[in-house]
């Protein structure tokens, strides 16, 4: 059992005017030039410094004024008036196992998250007003806020902190959250149906330090922590959460600025704004309807053409065309790390060999996929999951086409020209024709190295139904603003979401080794490693990553997409 001593149990005494040591390592590589402005100004916030302080800092290094837009800026906004937001309603019970992020796009009006990461990928307080991290990163302290009540009347305080952690951690809660912060967790000694060992969180991970501070003890270093507490399912429940039934639709207590009001799942959401003033500042909107037209893209479109809803959960690739030519309607577009995975899970055959996996890896052409799959729009990936966009991305040689390779290993394997492999690929209609298109574009591929593939698409709720049980399937999988994120999400051993059943202690061992540091150089170096064994296993194909859009009425002032997706209304108001 890992133990803690007292430096673990107990940050450093240190100056409030003294950054944690990182901060300078930061500078240093700033001024070195081994860092963008960007990366220096989201790693220093994730160590505590606020994001004003950490873009004067960056503008002072390179010399240059923080210009307009650098910062948030207020608007002139009329109060009132309702938003009509076109996006499908899902069932809303327990935000710790979230697996659609529109659930939390209703939910996140209610209820709250301990920090939120901007547009910008930069990472702010919320209910945790501040933290520190100890110098080895082993220890984070957060500073709560205080004063927010529970619209049942509730005070916010530590107690809430505490149970959501204990909870998302005990695997009976079946939370993706065991992943993100497998760093807090232990073998729990048993294992699962698959043999895999089943975590838990150490005892006295989390410990309650007063009414408004909560420390984290971690046996390893890890920065990333403040940017985990903003991924979807780390959404902060009310301590009594299981008490009040465990379902959020139907006992929507939280600290947020909006009542749910009605909630019928596949039709609508009205979520009004609670009398007061809300304890982060007034919001705008009095009223937002969250309005389920389906699945269909084309319904999405002619609502918003004629004035229905006034923006859109997301703007199919198939409808930009046609939505760029509605009059007083505008598109955002924004680059992501959202992306389909054509995944194999290691479990089933022929996906056990690895030389199948890697034949069939060798005949994506990824520049290809992109173009035809989504007209372009996004960036190349390398089949490891890290975009060259995250900030820790080591650039590897680049990954080509090998048709005759992929020949030899099949052969290899037992699959030659008399005996061609026969393989199904299940993808879900869930986001838009682009998934269909780059199964399609892939089936091209394999069947010039003599694989034949049967392609099944399903019904939205079939597929996620078996997602992480099918041999072969193309899951989408959506924007995390570090690769370390996704990386302990999917393909961690044991943790929940690991589709491909992927189980290899040298990759973990990897990843936890780049969480680890601080410095931007180091850290890359140390992401070579990660990258390749995943890339090297072979258990996906995962050509590009994808660009998203939406559509806003003119009417609407101040929406910026997200590239998670993460609408936040609080900023939002109507014109006219």
């Amino acid at each position: 059992m890992f133990k803690f001593n007292k430096t673990h149990s107990t940050p450093l005494m240190r100056d409030p005017k003294r950054h944690h040591p990182g901060v300078e390592q930061m500078k240093d590589a700033l001024v070195a030039g081994q860092c963008s402005r960007r990366e220096f100004i989201r790693t220093v916030a994730l160590l505590g410094v606020s994001a004003p302080l950490a873009y004067s800092m960056a503008a002072a290094i390179v010399g240059e004024e923080i210009l307009p837009g650098m910062l948030p800026q207020a608007h002139a906004a009329k109060k009132g008036g309702t938003l009509r937001f076109g996006m499908v309603v899902q069932e809303m019970s327990d935000p710790a196992t979230f697996d659609w992020t529109e659930r939390s796009v209703v939910a996140r009006h209610i209820c709250e998250y301990l920090t939120l990461t901007g547009p910008d990928n930069i990472t702010r307080p919320y209910l945790a007003r501040k933290w520190e991290a100890s110098d080895d990163l082993k220890t984070w302290t957060f500073y709560l806020q205080q004063g927010v009540k529970w619209s049942n009347g509730d005070e916010f305080n530590a107690d809430d902190v505490v149970f959501n952690f204990t909870r998302w951690l005990a695997p009976a809660t079946g939370s993706s959250n065991l992943g993100l912060f497998s760093v807090m967790t232990r073998d729990s000694g048993k294992k699962d149906d698959k043999g895999n060992p089943i975590k838990e969180m150490i005892p006295g991970a989390v410990e309650r330090v007063d009414d408004h501070t909560v420390r984290l003890n971690l046996p390893k270093p890890s920065l990333s922590i403040p940017e985990n507490l903003y991924n979807y399912p780390t959404m902060i429940v009310h301590r009594d959460f299981e008490k009040g039934g465990g379902d959020l639709s139907k006992n929507p207590v939280g600290t947020g600025p909006y009542s749910l009001t009605k909630f019928r799942v596949g039709e609508l959401a009205v979520l009004k704004k609670r009398p007061g003033k809300n304890w982060n500042g007034d919001v705008y909107l009095d009223e937002i309807r969250i309005i389920d037209l389906g699945q269909d893209a084309g319904a999405y479109l002619s609502a918003i053409a004629s004035g229905q809803i006034d923006t859109m959960y997301e703007l199919r690739l198939d409808t930009v065309a046609a939505a760029r030519q509605i009059p007083g309607v505008s598109l955002q577009q924004v680059s992501t790390h959202k992306t389909g995975v054509i995944r194999m899970n290691i479990d089933n055959k022929p996906f056990d060999d690895k030389r199948v996996r890697r034949a069939v890896q060798l005949c994506c052409d990824a520049k290809r996929q992109l173009k035809i799959a989504h007209q372009g729009f996004g960036i190349v990936a390398g089949h490891h999951h890290v975009a060259k966009t995250h900030p820790e991305y080591f650039k590897l040689k680049p990954f080509k086409q090998d048709i005759a390779q992929a020949k030899k290993l099949l052969a290899e394997a037992g699959y030659g020209p008399g005996n061609p492999l026969k393989i199904s690929c299940n993808v879900g209609n869930t986001d838009g024709t682009w998934e269909q298109n780059s199964v399609a574009v892939m089936k091209e591929d394999l069947a010039k190295a003599g694989i034949e593939l049967n392609i099944n698409v399903m019904p939205s709720a079939k597929y996620w139904d078996e997602w992480n049980k099918a041999p072969f399937s193309l899951t989408s999988w959506t924007h995390r603003p570090l690769g370390t994120m996704v990386l302990s999400l999917a393909y961690r051993a044991g943790v929940p979401w690991n589709e491909t059943a992927y189980n290899n202690p040298q990759f973990d061992q990897a990843l936890d080794a780049a969480e680890a540091l601080v410095d931007v150089k180091k850290r890359r170096a140390k992401m070579e490693k990660v990258e390749q064994i995943l890339q090297d296993d072979a258990i996906m194909v995962q050509p590009f990553f994808r660009s998203v859009f939406t559509a806003v009425a003119d009417r609407v002032q101040n929406l910026e997409i997200h590239p998670t997706l993460y609408y936040r209304f609080h900023d939002l108001s109507i014109k006219g």
